[in-house]
């Protein structure tokens, strides 16, 4: 069974819980169904395909460490639920731009440019056979995304954007034309989790529709205690975090709702938890009133491991057949802000006829 060469742009908490999963799933058999995965075995990829070549950082307490050492570094916070084994992969001086706004500079312990230079990640992905660059950088990481997503152009590497920073979803088309251009394939962007506040936001709004409820209002307010929550305190971080949430819903919606879609606040004491409610109110029958309250809790991290994995193994699977540009089947199922959007389980349909090559992307 063929490997796949994986590096991670941002060790944080995502990341470790990635790299934990692959380990503690790595046993699984082929044919298996197992709480936490939604597949075991991907087309011709196992969940223990995955190798972890390369990390990029700021952390300065992360950088040089292997990364097996590294994921447990503060402040990372997500739960150990795996041992790991050590790596030959180690984590690198990755370059700052905006991926370190000033109040995150001492929470994320980064590394003093005078005195330490970032390295050029081009270089580093073609000297450690990369195939696939996973993009965990904070929110509001623009320019810094940016520069990873040349990076990978230039040295002929997948981009899977886990963040909200529209690059296979580029209104423009200019990202999406280069990867086209280049010969690779990317997916993107905005990870969803596997049952998370997107998601079931989704599921309940298509829920209603379907059965003839008019939605008047709805919102989604997150709190959290990771530095994904503490580096989101600022407004001028959330531009497309809320673009991404926002549209996630109301593509769904056949006309203009009042909505108010994001996180609200950050609670230290939270850690990697995360707490969603939600309100969907509406009309039905009679024009009689109809209210949905939810909330959601789970272990923020670790929600969106299983299905990053799926992305990965999606784009082995793309450049072993050498399609290039968006990957829209597992864009349109596992990102918030894919470059197509469609009904959760319309686009979980099209994931398995890509499995099954019965489309290309």
């Amino acid at each position: 069974m063929g490997k796949i060469r994986v590096a991670i742009a941002g060790l944080g908490n995502c990341a470790s819980a990635l790299i934990q999963g692959v380990h503690y799933y790595r046993n699984e058999k082929e044919d298996s169904r197992v709480p936490g995965l939604m597949h075991v075995q991907f087309g011709e990829y196992h969940v223990n395909s995955l190798e972890f070549v390369a990390a990029f950082e700021v952390n300065r307490d992360k950088i040089g460490k292997r990364i097996s050492d590294a994921i447990w570094v503060s402040p990372n916070c997500t739960p150990k639920f795996s041992e790991v084994p050590p790596t030959e992969g180690i984590v690198y001086p990755g370059p700052i731009f905006d991926g370190v706004p000033p109040h995150m500079m001492k929470p994320f312990h980064c590394y003093d440019e005078a005195k330490m230079k970032a390295v050029n990640v081009a270089e580093v992905l073609e000297e450690t056979k990369t195939e696939i660059l996973v993009n965990f950088l904070p929110v509001g990481s623009e320019k810094a995304t940016r520069v990873y997503a040349e990076a990978c152009l230039e040295a002929g590497v997948s981009l899977a954007n886990g963040i909200p920073t529209f690059i296979v979803s580029d209104p423009t088309k200019e990202w999406p034309q280069k990867f086209e251009n280049a010969g690779i394939p990317c997916a993107g962007d905005d990870i969803k989790s596997q049952v998370g506040a997107t998601i079931l936001h989704r599921v309940l709004a298509k829920l209603m529709l379907d059965r003839g409820v008019e939605i008047e209002k709805t919102y989604q307010l997150n709190v959290g205690g990771n530095t994904d929550f503490e580096n989101m305190k600022y407004e001028s971080r959330l531009k497309t975090k809320r673009i991404s949430k926002t549209e996630a819903v109301t593509s769904l919606l056949p006309h203009d709702v009042p909505t108010r879609i994001g996180p609200s606040d950050y609670v230290p004491f939270l850690e990697d938890r995360k707490i969603c409610y939600l309100l969907l109110q509406g009309k039905k029958f009679g024009d009689q009133p109809l209210s949905i309250e939810v909330k959601l809790s789970v272990i923020d991290s670790p929600n969106s491991a299983g299905v990053m994995i799926d992305v990965i193994r999606a784009l082995k699977i793309g450049k072993d057949r050498n399609v290039a540009g968006p990957l829209t089947s597992i864009s349109s199922y596992a990102f918030k802000h894919p470059p197509v959007q469609i009904p959760d389980f319309e686009a979980h349909e099209k994931v398995e006829a890509f499995i099954r090559g019965e489309i290309d992307r």
